[in-house]
């Protein structure tokens, strides 16, 4: 299965994200994402296989015990790619909980044996895909509030002609 370890977003910065991603779906041509596909990537695996879940299991419970919820607040707008094709995405601050908490899951996945996108963690929600970033500026948006995020996930991630579709394997609650 493919699978990813993210961070999961509260149900009102969701709502925030949506309407922000509303306000630019008229303005930036794209394929944006629905709202059930919004998080924080950590860490993605790629393909692995059940003892391989297990294993990230084990990382994200050995991580994640004793961990605080996490703030989080939207830094603005950014890009992957060529403006004319890009991947737009919704920054999050690198506050220092939130870094230490993603080294944290990344060092225990690698304790683990498990093999991930090694890429520097730079915290950030995709919003759509092939899009078309105009020149022009992109004025009056509104930004999420800030929040705290409170869950870490296992993730299966599924694609088809539409895009991907996210399952939940495992969840791990911060601060109870």
């Amino acid at each position: 299965m493919r699978a990813f370890v993210a961070f999961e977003l509260p149900d009102r910065f969701i709502d925030d994200t949506v309407r922000l991603a509303r306000q630019l779906s008229a303005a930036v041509p794209g394929r944006f994402m629905p709202a059930e596909n919004y998080h924080i990537t950590i860490a993605f695996l790629g393909d692995i296989g059940e003892d391989d879940a297990r294993r990230a299991i084990d990382a994200l419970d050995e991580a994640c015990s004793g961990l605080c919820p996490i703030p989080c607040a939207a830094t603005g707008l950014g890009k992957f790619g060529r403006a004319s094709d890009a991947t737009l995405w919704l920054g999050i601050a690198q506050a220092p909980a939130l870094m230490e908490a993603a080294a944290c899951v990344r060092d225990r996945l690698r304790d683990q044996g498990l093999s991930f996108d090694d890429k520097p963690f730079m915290p950030h929600v995709t919003l759509a895909r092939r899009a078309r970033i105009p020149r022009s500026g992109l004025d009056g948006l509104v930004f999420p509030e800030p929040c705290e995020l409170t869950r870490a996930t296992l993730f299966k991630s599924t694609l088809d002609q539409s895009g991907a579709t996210y399952k939940p394997l495992y969840t791990v609650e911060l601060g109870r």
